[in-house]
């Protein structure tokens, strides 16, 4: 399917040519009926002669109604532009052409209604009027709904531009602009939109956003030109039973969103695309994306940046489109795109200019290079879903797991982890090293998968949860007097272990004992009995002069020690499978 919108002065006959090509009534209201005035949306649908099938959004033309109309083509890709030959180009045609090229709208037809009353040419005041635009070299096409005149040539004209028209991603994340919420009875709650990208099935579980908050919904039916089915594809009309949320809950301007895949954005930079200088506007307006008309506040950086905040937050991706026009105003002023969803603080003085500088020499602002030269690093799937380019990380970004990270952020972890650990091994000298949660804190990281890249840029040694300057040593300070007594004791009697007060007559507590043990300068068999690291094979060879298996006295003998020694050094032994243990206590060497 395709969806084409309508656009045009009011009363120059945009529902009734919609009635021309499809006989069916867009008009839904009596009011609309009685008055002969389209107030709100209609919508109908036909078969063009290639076998196409096209739905229309038909909108209304009326001033008054601009925010209706606005609804209408902010998501449908084509339009159907009217212009009546008897009356030409007027002010509601300015507004109209002005929205869909603050939108972004590329594809379209020109029909030139009531041909059969034209008394002048007015192709070259269309043409003028829709120079510089998209829509600049649109077929015009002379039609008279009454009679008939010009219909045929008109579908054949619009099968030929929707031909033209990039194929939509049945893949992408659905983000469905709400322009209808009802309940049906015995069904529920029901709402409609313009499926522009990304498919819909049966049984999906969506999020639903409204000003109000999200909800987690699940699509109980689906429906396209009153036909029930069990999936939708872009680009569609689509209706949607939805299960787990009032219709009054929901209005035009909500949204329907694929799980996950959208981030709501409520402050924003923008870039002015046409229209009036953004540093001319009022601080406080009313911007059009979607089917959502939302208040927002500008805080102009140049005449052509600005600092958006909405009044609600909408889910957004960088180079979405705005129509800006004043609250209560009957008029566009200017169109608008989002340039960066996460925009720095404003808060020293000069920042407003330099921000504008800055924005001003992005070539692209999809290029993550920029954003991710001031941010540091961020997720790849949360650059993907701001809209950001990630089929490759651009120069100067290091593609790490599911991270890219600036090259310039890598240096600067580089730095300052090395003068962290530094700073930790002057405070700690018999710490083993900084703890791995500490050296994130110090680096100010959130995650620690990324603190793996940080130590391989610093060339740091990582073990038993700690981290090392490299080929950093304990320094025992004080303690390196009382150690050296030990060592020159055990080396003359290698099991005769210090006591507990020997011990603290040197001043050497479990703490400088540890810190020894991890400079690799004594082994500590249980709280307060040490030898030195090279006991165990010094114990081995003795244990091989006695007759195995042996006992415990035996090797108490053997060693020269007593039992307390003895027992926690076989022990040991055991563990490091140099003996083992048999029945009755005995022991063998392995």
């Amino acid at each position: 399917m395709y969806v084409v919108a309508t656009a045009g002065h009011v009363d120059h006959g945009k529902s009734t040519l919609v009635r021309a090509l499809t006989e069916m009534d867009p008009d839904r209201w009596e009011e609309e009926k009685r008055r002969g005035l389209t107030i709100d949306l209609g919508f109908a649908w036909t078969t063009l002669p290639s076998g196409a099938d096209v739905a229309f959004v038909d909108v209304p033309g009326h001033e008054k109604f601009l925010g209706n109309m606005l609804a209408g083509v902010g998501p449908a890709p084509v339009v159907l532009f009217v212009v009546a030959a008897d009356e030409g180009w007027q002010a509601q045609s300015t507004d109209h052409r002005d929205a869909l090229r603050a939108l972004g709208v590329e594809h379209g037809i020109i029909a030139l209604t009531r041909s059969d009353r034209a008394t002048v040419d007015r192709t070259a005041e269309i043409r003028a009027e829709l120079a510089d635009t998209p829509l600049a070299d649109a077929p015009i096409i002379p039609v008279s709904a009454p009679t008939g005149e010009g219909i045929a040539e008109l579908r054949r004209a619009l099968d030929d531009v929707l031909a033209e028209v990039p194929a939509p991603d049945p893949t992408a994340p659905v983000r469905l602009w709400i322009d209808r919420a009802f309940s049906v009875k015995g069904a529920g709650t029901v709402v409609t939109g313009t499926l522009a990208a990304g498919s819909l099935r049966v049984g999906d579980s969506l999020q639903v956003v409204t000003a109000e908050g999200e909800k987690t919904v699940e699509i109980r039916g689906l429906h396209s030109e009153n036909r029930a089915q069990e999936s939708l594809g872009p680009v569609t009309r689509a209706a949607v039973n939805l299960r787990g949320v009032d219709a009054a809950e929901i209005h035009r301007g909500d949204v329907v969103l694929s799980l996950g895949a959208w981030r709501l954005v409520e402050h924003l930079d923008i870039r002015r695309t046409f229209g009036a200088e953004l540093d001319g506007l009022p601080d406080n307006l009313v911007v059009h994306t979607g089917t959502a008309g939302v208040e927002g506040h500008l805080r102009p950086l140049s005449s052509d940046f600005a600092r958006l905040s909405l009044a609600h937050p909408l889910p957004l991706q960088l180079l979405d489109r705005f129509v800006v026009r004043s609250p209560g105003g009957r008029h566009v002023v200017a169109g608008v795109e989002a340039v960066d969803l996460r925009p720095p603080e404003l808060n020293r003085r000069g920042a407003a200019r330099r921000r504008a500088e800055e924005l001003s020499t992005q070539e692209s602002f999809r290029d993550p290079a920029s954003y991710l030269r001031r941010v540091g690093y961020a997720r790849l799937d949360d650059l993907a879903r701001d809209g950001f380019d990630t089929a490759a990380p651009p120069a100067g970004i290091i593609a790490f797991r599911e991270w890219w990270i600036a090259a310039s952020q890598v240096a600067r972890w580089k730095a300052a982890l090395n003068d962290a650990l530094h700073a930790h091994a002057a405070a700690h000298p018999l710490a083993p090293g900084m703890p791995r949660k500490a050296a994130m804190d110090a680096l100010g990281m959130r995650d620690e998968g990324l603190l793996g890249l940080a130590i391989a840029a610093a060339k740091a040694e990582s073990s038993e949860g700690v981290l090392r300057l490299p080929g950093q040593r304990v320094d025992l300070g004080a303690a390196e007097q009382g150690i050296a007594v030990i060592e020159k004791r055990l080396k003359a009697s290698p099991f005769a272990a210090p006591e507990a007060d020997d011990l603290a007559e040197l001043g050497l507590g479990s703490k400088e004992l540890a810190a020894a043990e991890r400079a690799g300068r004594l082994l500590r068999l249980q709280p307060g009995i040490v030898l030195l690291p090279s006991a165990p094979e010094e114990a081995r060879r003795n244990l091989a002069e006695l007759e195995q298996p042996f006992t415990l006295s035996a090797a108490r003998r053997a060693l020269g020690t007593t039992r307390r020694v003895a027992i926690p050094l076989l022990e040991y032994l055991d563990a490091q499978r140099i003996t083992r243990r048999g029945e009755g206590g005995c022991r063998t060497l392995r």
